[in-house]
Parts: C-alpha cells; sequence; structure tokens
C-alpha cells in the first residue's frame, strides 16, 4: 500500500540521516578527545618542567657553595672537566652504558691516562639526586679503605651532575649469588672472602675511618667486586654522618630497600650501627643461600629468608639453607657458625645485636663461643594456600619503602 511505501523511504531516510550523524560527530569526537589529551600532556609537561626549574633552583645555592670547595687544593675530591668526561665515555654512547639505578644511568669510560672509571650522571627527574650526590662528595671523598669503592672526583657543570668512580669489572654480588647458571664462580672460599671484607668494610664505617658512617642502604646490589673478586661497598647516597657522641637518629623519611631494612628503622625511623648490622645479617644469609630474602616464597609458605632460615634452625636442620654448589664444600660446624652469626645480626630488637667490632671477631676466631639466637625479625610472616598469590607489604606504619627487584 501507499501508507507502507511511505514508511519505509521514511525509515530509509532515518537511517541515512543517522549515519550522517555518525559520519560526521565521529571524527569531530575523535579531534576532540585528541585535543583534550594534548592539553593535559602539555600541561603536565610543563608542570614537570616547572618543578623541574624548581627542583634546581632550589639545589643553586648548594651548587654555588661546593663548587669552590671543591676547587680548593686541600680538597680531597678532583673536579673533572666535562669535556674531559664526554671525551672518556664517547659522548655517553649506548656502547659505554654499564647499567641505570635509582640515580640515574653509569657508563664505563677511559681517562688519557688509560685508567678505566666508572661514571655516574645524575637523572634529571631524581628528585633527591642532589642531596646523594653532595652526600657521596661530601662523605665518600673522605673515607679509605679497600673494601670501599673509591671515588676518584666528580664533574658539576650546568645542569650536569657526574661522580666518576674506579672501575671494577666483575660487577656487583647479586649477579652472582642469585644466578644459578653462574653460582660456581663464587665456591665457598670466595664467599668467605667476599663476607669477611664486607664486615671489614663497615667496621671501617662505624668505627676506625675519620668520620662514623651508617650506610642505611646495605644490600647485594651495593656490594661491587674487583678484578679478584674482592667486594667494595658502594653508593653512599643515603649515609649518615654520625657524631662520637650520638648512638642514633631518626628521621621522617625512610629510604632504602626492602627486605635489608631493620623493624626499627623501617617502622619508626629509627637508624643507628645496628641498622647497618641487621643487614649485613640478611646479606650473609643471602650469600649462604644463594636466595633474596625479599619476595622469598618458596619452601613451606615463607614470605621472607629470615623466617625460613629461623625454621631451619629450631629445627636442627640449618645446612639444608646452603646453596647447592657449596653445600659439598663447607665444613657443617663452619656452616653452622656463619647461620648463627647472621640469625644474631637479624634479631628483632637492635639491643640484640652484635655491632660489626663483635662480627669481625666472630667470623675470625672458631674459639669465641656463639650464643644461641632468639627469633630474627619478620620471622613470622608466612602465607596460605588462599593467599599464597598476595604481594608483601612494602610499609609499616604507613612509611613507605622501596623494593628490591628481581634482576638488575
Amino acid at each position: 500500500s501507499i501508507f507502507t511505501l511511505v514508511d519505509r523511504h521514511k525509515s530509509r531516510n532515518s537511517r541515512q540521516r543517522a549515519l550522517w550523524i555518525i559520519a560526521v560527530a565521529a571524527p569531530l569526537l575523535s579531534i576532540l578527545m585528541c585535543f583534550i589529551c594534548s592539553a593535559i600532556w602539555m600541561r603536565r609537561r610543563r608542570k614537570g618542567k616547572v618543578n623541574l626549574h624548581h627542583q634546581a633552583a632550589m639545589n643553586r645555592p648548594k651548587v654555588d657553595t661546593l663548587v669552590p670547595r671543591l676547587e680548593e687544593k686541600s680538597s680531597e675530591c678532583t673536579l673533572f672537566d666535562f669535556c674531559v668526561i664526554l671525551h672518556a665515555t664517547h659522548n655517553f654512547s649506548k656502547e659505554t652504558l654499564l647499567g641505570r639505578g635509582g640515580f640515574g644511568p653509569v657508563y664505563k669510560g677511559q681517562l688519557p691516562d688509560g685508567m678505566e672509571i666508572a661514571v655516574k650522571r645524575l637523572a634529571s627527574h631524581s628528585g633527591q639526586g642532589f642531596t646523594e650526590f653532595q652526600n657521596e662528595v661530601e662523605l665518600l671523598a673522605k673515607l679509605q679503605h679497600n673494601n670501599l669503592v673509591k671515588l676518584m672526583g666528580c664533574c658539576i657543570q650546568g645542569e650536569e651532575r657526574l661522580l666518576v668512580y674506579e672501575y671494577l669489572p666483575n660487577k656487583s654480588l647479586d649477579f652472582f649469588i642469585f644466578d644459578e647458571s653462574i653460582t660456581t664462580f663464587v665456591d665457598w672460599n670466595k664467599r668467605c672472602l667476599i663476607i669477611e671484607g664486607i664486615a671489614q668494610g663497615l667496621l671501617y664505617l662505624h668505627k676506625h675511618s675519620r668520620l662514623r658512617i651508617i650506610h642505611r642502604d646495605l644490600k647485594a646490589s651495593n656490594i661491587l667486586l674487583d678484578q679478584d673478586m674482592n667486594p667494595k661497598i658502594s653508593d653512599f647516597g643515603l649515609a649518615k654522618n654520625f657524631s662520637s657522641n650520638d648512638t642514633q637518629g631518626s628521621t621522617r623519611r625512610v629510604v632504602g630497600t626492602y627486605g635489608y631494612m631493620s623493624p626499627e628503622y623501617a617502622s619508626q625511623g629509627i637508624y643507628s650501627v645496628k641498622s647497618d648490622v641487621f643487614s649485613f645479617g640478611v646479606l650473609l644469609l643471602e650469600i649462604l643461600s644463594g636466595k633474596r630474602n625479599s619476595g622469598f616464597h618458596e619452601h613451606e609458605d615463607f614470605l621472607n629468608l629470615l623466617g625460613y632460615s629461623w625454621h631451619l634452625w629450631e629445627g636442627g636442620r640449618c645446612l639444608e639453607l646452603l646453596e647447592a654448589s657449596i653445600a659439598n664444600e663447607v665444613h657443617a660446624a663452619e656452616a653452622r657458625r656463619y647461620i648463627n652469626i647472621a640469625l644474631m645480626c637479624v634479631q628483632e630488637h637492635a639491643d640484640d645485636r652484635p655491632t660489626m667490632s663483635n662480627v669481625v671477631t666472630m667470623l675470625n676466631s672458631e674459639s669465641v663461643a656463639l650464643p644461641e639466637p632468639n627469633h630474627p625479625a619478620y620471622y613470622n610472616l608466612t602465607t596460605t594456600k588462599e593467599d599464597e598469590s598476595a604481594n608483601v607489604p612494602c610499609s609499616y606504619n604507613g612509611v613507605t619503602i622501596t623494593e628490591e627487584p628481581d634482576g638488575r
């Protein structure tokens, strides 16, 4: 009928009108969305630049006072010319890049006299970068010990902040002890020398150096190894200088790495030499077991290496903790002694932990009787089948701390 034809015509016109509207509106909406996204991106970029310029302006007075001190003849830190570093690293080429850290990228270089160097370049986005840079320059330059990385100098030019270290060819300790394919390169004797060297380095910082230093970020990735696999403690950006009268300090800004931080520091911001002792104990257990403390849930539902180690110790099975490649190389009594020392270092209460002086004595003398350790901190963190996929919490009482990645 005529009415049916009219209805069909109207319906076809309506569909065509809808298609035209969609065809026109879709591009307009896309353009509008692109415009909004661009505006947000530009605003954030400008805000980021403002923040960086503000940070640079805040740091300018510090730079203006630091540079003249470094230029003095009495300064113990060499001030390198930027052109020298640029030439040494081939303009910071990708081929010379050794790795990246929180501070920024690290490059390998060679000075005109043939000496090889490692250059840390401060990343522009590093909020606390200059504070840590200044800390390294003013502290590490005054420290001289075989088991501390040697700071050769620095460079400050414009916005560039560079730290120049001795080059150590064997990377860091975590590269060797956490990779099952190369753990055989660090046999029991080498591990003993590494443990002893780290202990001696910490003892120097705590007691024998001109300054009394608390490192605050001792971990496997901050232990560098020279050509003979001798350990060198590195990364003093978070270190604190103590007077001889002080026994502890506190801070609202807790910085460090999850898994290595003592409970009093992680939860209350209280740090002392015993904070470093705790970190050393964690590191010692990692060297013995070849396992990371952070994110540990490989055995019997334990969330960390401390709890698992204590479980084995209580059950008289502590030798099961040893990494497979060294288990047959070490005498049972010696292994048990090292595990005992490690557990003493990770005691929950700071007063129950030994000093590094005590630790060095215990490591070097089998005649020194070792007290039986109590349970360590964080020992009771376990998981069940229902929550085994849950993440380990990385904060205590509202204090945020960083988590150590599984790889470098």
